[in-house]
């Protein structure tokens, strides 16, 4: 059985490579991708991920606060993706749910391991 993921970040190209290098693993399947929280919430109600892969910082409506709506609402996992690697921005996103907490240029075995296993990295 696979994991259906929505990738969530503002930036294409990002997206991109991280569909390619998620589409590798036969264990993820990509069925979504939004480019900001509010796209994001609009893509779970319809989408229903097991996993979301989100960025923090967004325009329209950051991580942070997609992943608060999105958690009280629906039962998948988070797992933050993020350039922001600093103390705050860790406790803002385990404060707003996220079940993960990964740094953007990880191992890509790190990210699928977070997405896939039930225990958080």
């Amino acid at each position: 059985m696979t994991t259906k993921v929505l990738l969530v970040d503002d930036v294409d190209e990002v997206r991109r490579d991280l569909c390619t290098l998620l589409c590798l693993s036969n264990e993820i399947e990509v069925i979504g991708e939004a480019a900001n929280g509010l796209d994001a919430i609009r893509q779970v109600e319809s989408l229903q991920p097991d996993a979301i892969l989100m960025d923090l910082e967004m325009p329209v409506m950051d991580g942070y606060e997609a992943t608060w709506r999105i958690k009280s609402q629906f039962p998948c996992k988070v797992i933050a993706l993020t350039v922001h690697d600093y103390e705050s921005a860790r406790a803002k996103a385990f404060q707003s749910g996220v079940d993960a907490f990964l740094v953007k240029g990880a191992p890509v075995e790190k990210i699928i391991q977070s997405i896939v296993h039930r225990t958080t990295a």
